[in-house]
């Protein structure tokens, strides 16, 4: 606790909120209890409730303060597809049986039958996969509109992966589909999801660019931020046509952390994502629902605070780069309105602008990037 408040030492709002969490937030503690020890006591919604909180953390303190039916609904999406993660992220499962499986998982959504046993690189993913007919019994007691959207969703991003298990992500053509298959089908299928639920406008099931982009926003957030994990795990995302113009090798960066040209291939990945945010703004300003859109803005704003840290950061590839605890209680405890989230984007513009060489072209880049990002923030 100590180092976080000392993080967050400049933004008082921030250590309030870190404070007002830690006594008020029972809702997002994790259980100390393990996974396996919560399956022989809980029933299948409250250890799909407890697997979420295992497994992604922030993500289920944002899930929390969504409306019930569609809390259960998404809780139940997600659980899915972070099995289907896990599949596709174990090095160590065969490869034909994962190719087969990756294809058909979405079969095994009705079937409590299903488990599998010892497939997943950390123990809570494991034990989620070896007590998955749990995860199909929550996800039948689901409504039909909802387990329709999970079901399609899922096989469209199980083939998907499967079709880059057997191939590499080269050319930025490739890495944005690879982002659409994981992460861009969530985000459309998220906006399914809303519709089902009657609390949105039905126009928003539509948009799929918009969608597709939110997904992206997030998902190469990661890839960048994960750089140095995802290196020394035998996967790497970064699309060659990008980092082969600095170095010969992707580990280059690693090893000559500092080296301009490394700075170079790194600032220009995160100016690949940020291109995603005009969308992301567009998506934001369509949303009525104030839970729905806090539950969509609040990992959109991570993200570019995450991209802020990252950029121009040699520290990405030696470890992983975070934000501040603080900016995450602040945002999951305090009413985020659209006003608020173009606030934190206008700001963060700024941030990259700051941290850009003058003169640069990632600089002139970023002048044209921030035009954007004002014009849309001003037309909202």
């Amino acid at each position: 606790m100590i180092p976080t408040l000392y993080k967050s030492a400049l933004h008082p709002r921030e250590v309030r909120a870190l404070f007002k969490l830690k006594l008020k937030g029972q809702q997002f503690i994790v259980p100390k209890e393990s996974l396996e020890e919560l399956v022989l006591k809980l029933d299948d919604k409250a250890f799909c409730c407890a697997a979420l909180t295992k497994v992604s953390r922030s993500f289920a303190a944002v899930i929390q303060q969504l409306p019930e039916d569609l809390k259960n609904a998404v809780c139940a999406f997600y659980l899915v597809l972070r099995a289907l993660d896990t599949i596709e992220d174990d090095m160590k499962f065969p490869q034909a049986e994962k190719l087969t499986l990756l294809r058909s998982f979405y079969e095994k959504s009705y079937d409590e039958n299903f488990t599998l046993q010892n497939v997943g690189d950390q123990e809570d993913y494991r034990v989620l996969l070896a007590h998955y007919d749990k995860v199909v019994r929550f996800f039948k007691s689901l409504n039909s509109g909802y387990r329709d959207v999970i079901v399609e969703i899922t096989k469209k991003m199980g083939n998907g992966m499967a079709d880059f298990a057997e191939n590499e992500v080269v050319s930025v053509d490739d890495y944005n589909l690879y982002c659409h298959y994981v992460a861009g089908l969530v985000g459309i299928g998220l906006s399914d999801l809303f519709f089902a639920s009657g609390l949105e406008n039905p126009e928003l099931k539509n948009q799929h660019d918009l969608s597709n982009s939110m997904g992206l926003f997030l998902q190469k957030t990661n890839i960048i931020r994960d750089y140095h994990e995802d290196l020394f795990s035998d996967r790497t995302f970064w699309p060659k046509e990008i980092w082969g113009k600095y170095a010969n090798e992707l580990v280059f960066f690693t090893e000559n952390p500092h080296a301009p040209k490394s700075l170079e291939c790194l600032n220009e990945m995160v100016m690949n994502a940020l291109h995603h945010l005009p969308d992301v703004i567009d998506y934001l300003s369509m949303l009525k629902n104030e839970s729905v859109f806090r539950f969509a803005a609040i990992p959109q704003v991570m993200a570019i605070a995450t991209l802020a840290a990252v950029f121009n950061n040699p520290k990405v590839f030696t470890g992983v780069v975070k934000v501040r605890k603080g900016l995450t209680a602040r945002l999951m405890l305090y009413d985020l309105s659209l006003e608020d989230t173009l606030r934190y984007f206008k700001k963060y513009a700024g941030v990259f602008l700051r941290k850009s060489p003058t003169g640069s072209d990632i600089h002139r880049q970023l002048l044209t990037w921030s035009k954007e990002v004002n014009r849309k923030i001003k037309e909202n």
